[in-house]
């Protein structure tokens, strides 16, 4: 379960009047791979920022040695 929400994630975008935002987070277990609530929470980003013409320019996750980026990976999915 995602513990973020949108509002909190563009707030300083929007407070800075960025056109795109990288958004990133660590995954604990050293895992870069993306959990379903990843996904989901990477797609709801993405809407939010359609709708505030806020560019979600890539979402990283960091594992111990590695990253997963969805823009590296063909996201927008």
């Amino acid at each position: 379960m995602s513990l973020v929400h949108p509002r909190e994630v563009f707030k300083p975008a929007i407070l800075l009047n960025s056109h795109g935002i990288i958004c990133a987070h660590n995954h604990p277990s050293g895992d870069p791979a993306p959990s379903p609530e990843d996904r989901v929470l990477t797609t709801r980003l993405r809407q939010a920022g359609e709708l505030l013409g806020i560019a979600l320019l890539d979402h990283i996750i960091l594992g111990d040695e590695r990253t997963h980026s969805f823009a590296d990976y063909g996201w927008p999915p």
